[in-house]
Order: structure tokens, then sequence, then C-alpha cells
């Protein structure tokens, strides 16, 4: 099925550019070659050698127009260029990361006259029609009454062509189904909408969804059901229909902007009261929705940063991302808040081959955000299953090993984690799949309210009031042509006692 194995090194570092070679100079019509209208011009005092750039040429494009790869190159005809400078590989792990290409090499030619060069760009194209995701797992489940129900399944996929008639715009979508649940979604972006240097995407969404709140302990009062009825959770059902646009562009070679504007329209049905044990004491249940109709409406911006050396299995490099997001109530959004968070992450190329990857994340949230936009105990716990496209499956409460409130705790307005990857290749091959990687990563987080914060549940004191745990996770993780997957062991572990959740 894959590619010949290959022996497994480390990930050699891209070397210089060599000074051109002295092929002649050739503009065939399709390679995107320009004429240099400029002399040469020398740096003193630099060691590196600096050549005028007379054109750029595109080779190995039987698909992706040259203008979709010239998109991704910084260098201008008539720019100097330096043989040494650490743009020409940050231009080659940007064109990797578009996903567009298995391999990127550039190299220089001799120009038509003496101190001019060209750039050579040559590219080997890969499979565009990818997977994004693929989830399946399982879950412990809650009918609308709050009985538990036993072990349920879940799955869903996530399909897009990232570059559409070798134009790069993206064309996808993705379904996450489970009992009672079901989200769909649609996107499109174009990175050279009319010919420019913007990026314009859209999104649209639907999701009938459940949320379950409670430890065990919920009293809920609901006319339809008997007075103070006690059961083990309280439910709650929503559906959102709605989507978002916006638009993006370039902040320098490997750092991106972008602003959107989302509206939703949402529904939101759940008792009329309910109450459950927080600590040793009864306190009444936030749903965190607007019963009824609702509209969600809210302007985001994000700023990230990207030089690593490939999107999946990453070996060397750096991502940071930024958001900030804010409510526009006096557009007419029912959830007045703002919401602030960061991600940096760190790959370390190691001497003997292997991997290691150190990622944190910080946020915050102030305002009545609705749940689906609060930080889950899921999302930082490899023992509880993530959302899937704004799905929430489990109504278990985070597994605990450190006995503190974390066990209390489902939703937060703030959230921190810290983690660490080490990963050992274990195949490398050139076909339908281009590695295979085993993985361990450990790491620790913490999710709270303001309420958790200013007022941690009674029956805990010392370090027990401090909402974090541990989390960890083994497994496989697999590059093919048809995208990567992550295969781990920890959602399984989850539900063996001794890793369960509880307080």
């Amino acid at each position: 099925m894959g590619g010949s194995p290959t022996p497994v090194s480390p990930v050699p570092r891209p070397s210089p550019l060599a000074p051109p070679d002295p092929e002649p100079v050739t503009h065939p019509e399709d390679s995107g070659a320009l004429e240099a209208r400029e002399p040469i011009v020398r740096a003193p005092g630099r060691i590196g050698l600096r050549y005028v750039l007379e054109g750029i040429e595109v080779r190995g494009n039987t698909t992706t127009l040259a203008r979709v790869v010239l998109r991704y190159v910084p260098f201008r005809v008539g720019d100097p260029l330096d043989v040494d400078d650490p743009e020409l590989v940050l231009t080659r792990f940007r064109l990797l990361g578009t996903g567009f290409f298995r391999d990127v090499e550039l190299t220089l030619r001799r120009g038509s006259q003496r101190g001019n060069a060209i750039l050579v760009v040559t590219v080997r194209e890969r499979n565009t029609i990818v997977v994004n995701d693929f989830w399946l797992g399982l879950a412990t489940d809650a009918n609308s009454s709050g009985a538990t129900r036993p072990v349920t399944a879940y799955g869903g996929i996530d399909v897009s062509e990232t570059n559409l008639g070798g134009t790069g715009i993206t064309l996808g979508g993705g379904v996450a189904v489970a009992e009672d649940q079901l989200a769909l979604r649609t996107r499109f972006a174009d990175p050279q909408f009319l010919k420019t240097q913007w990026t314009v995407q859209a999104e649209l969404l639907y999701n009938n969804a459940r949320d379950f709140f409670g430890n065990g302990y919920v009293l809920v009062y609901d006319p339809s059901e008997p007075a103070g009825q006690s059961q083990g959770y309280a439910v709650a059902a929503y559906q959102r229909l709605g989507g978002s646009v916006g638009a993006g562009h370039d902040v320098g070679s490997s750092t991106r902007f972008y602003l959107d504007y989302r509206l939703e329209h949402i529904n939101a049905t759940f008792p009329l009261e309910a109450s459950d044990m927080r600590g040793t004491d009864t306190v009444p249940i936030d749903f965190g929705l607007v019963r009824g109709d609702s509209v969600l409406s809210t302007l985001r911006g994000s700023l990230i940063y990207d030089t690593r050396d490939e999107p999946f299995l990453a070996t060397r490099g750096d991502r940071v991302s930024l958001l900030g997001e804010v409510s526009l109530s006096p557009l007419g959004s029912d959830y007045p808040y703002a919401k602030l968070q960061a991600r940096a992450s760190h790959w370390f190329s190691l001497p003997w081959g292997h991997v290691l990857e150190l990622d944190g994340f910080a946020g915050a949230i102030f305002g009545s955000a609705p749940i689906f936009e609060q930080y889950y105990v899921g999302d930082f716990s490899d023992l509880l299953p993530d959302r899937v496209l704004g799905l929430n499956f489990d109504r278990r409460s985070a597994p605990n090993f450190l006995r503190t409130d974390i066990g209390e705790i489902r939703y937060g307005q703030y959230a921190a984690e810290v983690n660490a990857q080490y990963r050992m290749p274990l195949y490398r091959g050139t076909r339908s799949i281009y590695g295979i990687d085993l993985f361990g990563s450990v790491g620790a987080y913490a999710v709270a309210s303001d309420q958790d914060l200013t007022s941690p549940p009674s029956g805990y004191s010392g370090f027990a009031r401090v909402p974090m745990d541990l989390t960890f996770n083994l497994g496989v993780q697999i590059e093919t042509s048809a995208g990567g997957f992550t295969f781990g062991l920890s959602n399984f572990l989850g539900f063996i006692p001794s890793y369960g959740g509880g307080r």
C-alpha cells in the first residue's frame, strides 16, 4: 500500500542555495519566468553571495497554477537575493505547509547577464482531496430525563479539496453523528480572491446538539415532570444555524492575519430549574444558554505565525496563534462576552532522529458566552472525547488523578494547558503512506469559572482547591496521501474505573 521503506534518520536542515549553475537561460511559456529590468546590486561586507533576481520559474506543477505557487514566494523580480537568506528556507516550509506538495526544492540558475540569477521552484504535487479529521470513539450518554445510558458510539469525518482545479481554492465539509445529535459544516476559502493577496473564507454550520449538566446528584424541576424529581443529569437540547465570513492577509512570509464576522441563530430547551451538588453545597445549574430563540453575533480577529517544515508530522519550527473575539451586542447578540486565547507550539528535531513537541495554551472569557464557546474539560483531557464540530458526546466528569476540585467542573471561562509529545519515526515512504510515528504525550491542564476562583467548592482544602489535573496519551500518527490520522489509546483508557472521572 505504501512506498518502499527508507531508513529513518534526522531530517537535515535545508542548506543555503548554491551559486547559480551555468545552465543557459530559457523562458518556457508555462514556467512563470519573469524578466529582470534592474542591474546587479551587491551588498558590501556580506559574506554570502548576492544576486539580482532576474526571474522565477515554477517546475513540476502539472495541476497547480504557477500563480498559486508564486503567491507563497515573497521575492520579486529585481530584488537582491542572498543565497544565505533565511527567507528561502521559510519559503520552502510555507509551500509545504499549503498541503499541495509532497516536496519542494529551491535552486538558482544563471541569469542572462553576470550577477543575475533565476530562482527555480520545483514542486512535487500530492493528492489534495484530504481527510482533515476523522473521529470514531465511545462515550457515555444520558437521555432527556437524565437517566444514564450505556456506552454509545460517535463518529464523523471532515473532507476538503484544498486545491480546486489547481487554483488553491479550498472547498470542504464535515459531518458528525451520535445518538440524538448531528453536526454539519461546509466551507470555502480562496487564497487569491480576485487575483489579489487577500484570502476570503466562509463557513455554514448546523448543529442539533445536547449537553449534560451535573455529576449524578441533580434535582430537576420542570412542569412536564413530577416536582422535585431527582435524576443523574440534567440535559439541555439546542440547535444552531448560521455561519461566518471573513478575510485574511499576509503580515510577513510566515504570519497571517484574519478577521471574521459570525452570525448564528440558536434555539434552546432545558429544565425550568435544576440544581446539583457543588462540594457539600446544593447550587443552581447555569445552562449557559438563553431559553428559546436567541442570536449570537461576534467579530473575531486571529494572528497565526507558522514556520513548521510540515503541516503534519512536523520535525522543526514553531506555530503561534493569537485570537480575540468580541460579541456584537449593538447588532443584536444575546450573549455579551469577549474571548482572548493564545497557543504556542515548538518542534525539536533530536540528533537521533526522534521529535519533541512542546505546546502551551491559555484562554480567558469575560462575560456571558454560550456554553459551546466556553472551555470544556474534554478538550484538554485526552481521557475524555473532544468536542467534535461543536458536539459534546460524553457526560463524564474529568478523570481527576490529582483529586482536586476539577471533578466538580465541566465548563469554565478560564483554561490553561502545557503538554509535551515525543515521537519516534517508524516508517517513511514515498507513495500512499508517507510516514508512521509512534507517539507518547503527557501534560497538565486547568479549567475554572469565576466562581471556582473566587469561591471554590466547599469540602476541598489546600492544593485540592486548584482545579487542575494530568493528561496523557499513547498511539500512532500516520501521514498518508489522504491526510494525517492519529490513533490514541487514551479514550479507551478513560472507561477503566481507575482512570474514570469523578470527585
